[in-house]
């Protein structure tokens, strides 16, 4: 059980060294539904010390994605807050003060060892079949021999004494840890004075923030131990810990890029929505305690809990957010689909923009369209995607001249004859169907009246629908000749007819 604490703060430190990663989402939705049940914040801190990695530009896109996940931020770097700054290079004076406290009362000690005497040290450790660690050579160094090295500008380091003891806590999701310190050796806690490192940064900072549970992924697990002795070394208060199981791909190892995307920013490309993505990232280590799948950010908040967490790896199953997908994007609403799927065709060039408000030049056929035909064609089609890019390869036939092999219009034993009998037969009853009354219902009574009375409807349907849209998959023929119009769906269907006749 959690011990009580006056506030409940939370934090995401994501490095600006890269995209935002799926696994770092997560970990910021589980924070954010943490600290919302439980009337707590959510502070966004950026750990830019890795001056050579971070960028300034992934800093932002981290922002920008978090936002468009609808997961906010009490503070941090872009609203401020009680603790600023909530960037780590504006905190090295803050960093500076605990450091020289650390070595004023010989907890941590200047280390000149070369890369070469370290790694001389850790091959005779391995040679023993030990664990690798620093041997403690500078340790003893006085004070008057650091000074006269650091005189000299002799590189260093500042190491941490790491207490040779036994470090138990009680994880949140895990229970009771122990690790065993004597097999860390001193660790580096810092470069130089203005390079503080992450397991001594990050205890300065949850401190000095105030934070009360750190929640993040199993692979910081092993810094958890070195954290907690900087914490006793400092005098600062433990704060609790979570630990949440990895995001596995298919082969059950961390997810990571050869298992093909794993930035947010890739996953919104290509059409998924924020919603279906929070919904998703949920169920990817957490479990309701029951059969439900979809949860709306407010619903997870009222349903969260660390209990419910469980500790085995979660996998990724690109088929179960394909599902969630697909079920936001049916309960859409229209007006709200039609603006998030137009930027599709228009990044491609399957529609351009035209001077005139609400009208589409299609260049493939030099025609122009209006809104209400681009809004008819994603209500037929908001059933069938299961993402919002789906859209461009699913309707190109719509903006299009349509090629393909006759042998698709095939359908099963039937002779080309049967089938250009069959659209003849549905030129005919087609071309007999008013301008004014060209719709759904008018074409679909006409259409079943010829086709139910084959032996399988099929032979008509399906030569039809390949005819209107060239494609073995797509939308029902009635649906897609509604929309297309008399005109051009008698033009397809003559074309299929003069394909037949080749």
């Amino acid at each position: 059980m959690a011990k009580k604490v006056k506030e409940i703060r939370v934090r995401l430190a994501p490095s600006p060294t890269g995209a935002l990663h799926l696994g770092t989402a997560r970990t910021a939705l589980f924070n954010y539904l943490f600290a919302k049940k439980n009337k707590g914040k959510f502070i966004l801190r950026i750990e830019d010390t890795d001056f050579e990695r971070s960028k300034s530009e992934y800093e932002k896109e981290i922002l920008q994605e978090l936002n468009w996940l609808g997961i906010e931020w009490d503070e941090g770097p872009d609203v401020g807050g009680p603790f600023e700054p909530y960037r780590q290079s504006e905190r090295i004076e803050i960093y500076k003060k605990y450091l020289e406290k650390l070595i004023e009362e010989k907890k941590a000690y200047y280390c000149f060892c070369s890369q070469e005497e370290l790694e001389e040290m850790k091959n005779y450790y391995q040679s023993l079949g030990k664990a690798p660690k620093y041997s403690g050579k500078c340790a003893n160094l006085s004070e008057k021999e650091a000074k006269k090295l650091i005189a000299e500008r002799k590189p260093y380091v500042i190491r941490f004494k790491v207490p040779e003891k036994k470090v138990v806590f009680n994880d949140l999701i895990r229970g009771k840890i122990e690790f065993d310190a004597s097999l860390f050796g001193d660790i580096v806690i810092a470069k130089n004075f203005l390079q503080p490192l992450y397991n001594f940064a990050a205890v300065v900072d949850d401190y000095e923030m105030k934070i009360s549970h750190v929640i993040r992924g199993e692979d910081h697990l092993s810094n958890t131990p070195k954290q907690i002795l900087l914490q006793k070394a400092l005098g600062f208060d433990e704060v609790q810990y979570a630990h949440i199981p990895l995001i596995l791909g298919s082969d059950r190892s961390k997810l990571s890029k050869r298992h093909g995307a794993t930035a947010v920013s890739s996953f919104r490309k290509d059409g998924y929505l924020p919603e279906a993505i929070c919904n998703f990232l949920s169920l990817l280590g957490w479990n309701p305690g029951d059969d439900r799948e979809i949860f709306s950010l407010k619903l997870l908040i009222k349903e969260f809990s660390l209990e419910k967490i469980q500790k085995s790896g979660a996998v990724f199953n690109s088929a179960r957010l394909d599902w969630i997908n697909g079920f936001y994007i049916r309960n859409k609403k229209l007006s709200d689909l039609v603006e998030l799927i137009l930027p599709y065709w228009l990044n491609v060039g399957v529609i351009h923009e035209t001077d005139f408000k609400n009208k589409y030049l299609c260049p493939a056929i030099n025609e122009i369209v209006d809104d209400n035909y681009l809004k008819t064609i994603i209500q037929t089609y908001q059933t069938r995607i299961k993402k919002l890019s789906e859209i461009v390869f699913e309707t190109d036939f719509f903006f299009k001249e349509i090629e393909y092999e006759k042998d698709l219009l095939k359908w099963k034993e039937n002779s080309f004859e049967e089938i250009k009998k069959q659209i003849d037969n549905l030129i005919k009853i087609l071309s007999e169907i008013k301008e004014r009354d060209w719709n759904r219902e008018e074409i679909e009574k006409a259409v079943l009246k010829e086709a139910n009375k084959l032996t399988d409807r099929g032979a008509m349907l399906w030569p039809f629908r390949v005819a209107l849209t060239g494609k073995k998959g797509s939308a029902g023929p009635v649906e897609i000749s509604s929309i297309l119009g008399k005109q051009k769906t008698i033009e397809r269907l003559e074309k299929a007819v003069g394909k037949l006749g080749a």
